[in-house]
């Protein structure tokens, strides 16, 4: 685990939990740019802006905290409405709360970003891994 702080802002990443979405990248590159060391600028963005992106990331390897408050991270915020989205070469994004049941017949609540795999290698499926990008998936 990995932290970088800014004015009471401390972003937490977690490797072994990152799935390589390059959602933090994308979205703001200036902070999140892994061909820089550290791959993490927090000098580069508001707080407020970091704080975004960091909801945005589909695995919850990124997570932050505001000055000693719990950490704050996809599981702990919901939405209303449910948005899917098909990650090019990647996951399929399920966005809101959601009721997963488990092929074995356990039932799970996921809410803000759930990460499904599409690639079929996942070792916990039914969840995305990362294993899509080492494998090179391509989803033409």
């Amino acid at each position: 685990m990995k932290e970088y702080t800014k004015d009471g802002l401390t972003v937490i990443w977690k490797p072994e939990q990152c799935i390589h979405s390059r959602k933090c990248f994308n979205g703001l590159q200036e902070v999140f740019n892994p061909a820089q060391k550290p791959w993490v600028n927090m000098e580069a963005a508001t707080k407020e802006r970091i704080m975004q992106q960091v909801e945005q990331c589909p695995s919850g390897a990124l997570s932050y905290v505001l000055e000693k408050q719990e950490i704050l991270s996809p599981e702990t915020t919901t939405t209303e409405k449910v948005i899917v989205e098909v990650m090019p070469n990647g996951p399929l994004l399920v966005y809101g709360n959601l009721d997963l049941k488990h092929k074995d017949g356990t039932a799970e609540h996921k809410s803000k970003v759930t990460a499904f795999c599409r690639c079929g290698q996942s070792a916990s499926k039914p969840y995305c891994d990362g294993t899509h990008a080492r494998m090179g998936f391509r989803d033409e």
